[in-house]
């Protein structure tokens, strides 16, 4: 049985020069129509206490301004539903996926975007037809602006040392959410299985080089250590601390013919309230997630508004779903799509 303990914790390699940091932000956990979206990120940078937006704070900001500063933060303060924080959204995103894209290119397709190593159990997608209605990308910005973006990153990043480990989404289509808050019977549990998901994904990729990962809060949780000994139960789980606002935990690698022993496999984790204020790379997991569901709901917008002339489009957030339910009832007949697959049940 593997359970967490409560251990001095170890410290990092001394000889260590660069440090492998991760951030994870989901979008879209209280509406009624839409999907969930969880961000990540993971960067190197040249030591273990550097912050990335001094490092790069010539090109990003933590805020918006009259500098052409690509901004890092929080996704309610980058994304305002207009034609200036579209445009805001849409550069984060893309310039920054366009990193780990060839010759610096961003994604033109919002398929690429959305459906990358973490995409949904085989068959969701297409059950769901707005997904074949997506819009091609970017979807605001000229194509080249984002480029030169994307070279200016780039450039600093060389300058800085730091390079753009991996980054992207996993989109939980309503009706997959649905199947699984079904057999899960609590939309926690539904949750922390996405979310241990995206840590698999990071452990697999980075474990050898004892990743620091923060994670915003999952609602008012405080306690995980429990939940990692299931989802990682090749490993130890050692407590650091546990507290309302900041949760923290190492993972090591057990060797089980000798008994526990630390293995250079490792990785730390903290969940902390307002993580996207402490991390840049939870930031940019934030503003990944929020940009995803918003292309998702486009296209879903889009699908029944061809099926229903002059039907005034939904964000899917409780309210104004509730009205759009209403207007949508000629489109939503039209297109026969089961319930399960278009309203959240929880």
């Amino acid at each position: 049985m593997n359970t967490p303990r409560t251990l001095r914790p170890q410290t990092s390699r001394s000889s260590q020069r660069t440090q492998v940091v991760c951030g994870l932000d989901e979008a879209g956990l209280g509406p009624l129509l839409g999907p969930l979206t969880i961000g990540y990120s993971a960067f190197e940078v040249p030591r273990s206490e550097a912050d990335p937006w001094k490092l790069l704070k010539r090109v990003c900001a933590r805020k918006q301004g009259k500098q052409s500063r690509i901004v890092v933060a929080d996704s309610k303060q980058v994304f305002s539903r207009n034609p200036r924080g579209w445009k805001r959204l849409e550069r984060t995103a893309l310039s920054f996926t366009g990193l780990g894209e060839r010759e610096g290119r961003p994604p033109r397709s919002a398929r690429a975007f959305l459906f990358g190593p973490l995409s949904p159990t085989a068959g969701w997608i297409d059950r769901h037809p707005w997904y074949a209605e997506l819009p091609k990308l970017p979807r605001v910005h000229e194509a080249g602006t984002i480029e030169l973006a994307t070279a200016a990153l780039q450039r600093e990043f060389d300058l800085q040392g730091m390079s753009l480990l991996t980054s992207g989404v996993r989109l939980m289509p309503a009706g997959e959410l649905n199947a699984s808050l079904e057999a899960t019977g609590n939309k926690g549990e539904t949750v922390w299985q996405q979310v241990s998901t995206v840590l698999r994904h990071l452990w697999d990729r980075f474990a050898e080089q004892d990743p620091e990962i923060t994670v915003d809060v999952l609602g008012g949780r405080m306690r995980y250590g429990g939940l990692l000994a299931r989802s990682f139960p090749e490993t130890a789980v050692e407590i650091v601390r546990e507290e309302p606002e900041h949760s923290a935990y190492v993972l090591c690698e057990r060797d089980e013919a000798e008994g526990t022993r630390w293995f250079p496999r490792r990785m730390r984790i903290a969940f902390r309230v307002k993580g996207e204020d402490h991390s840049f790379a939870v930031a940019l997991a934030s503003c990944l997630a929020k940009y995803a569901r918003e292309i998702a709901m486009e296209a879903f917008n889009a699908h029944f508004a061809s099926l229903q002339q002059d039907l005034r489009p939904t964000a899917g957030y409780r309210g104004d779903a509730q009205r759009w339910l209403e207007d949508a009832r000629t489109a939503i007949e039209a297109s026969r799509i089961d319930p399960e697959l278009l309203i959240r049940s929880r």
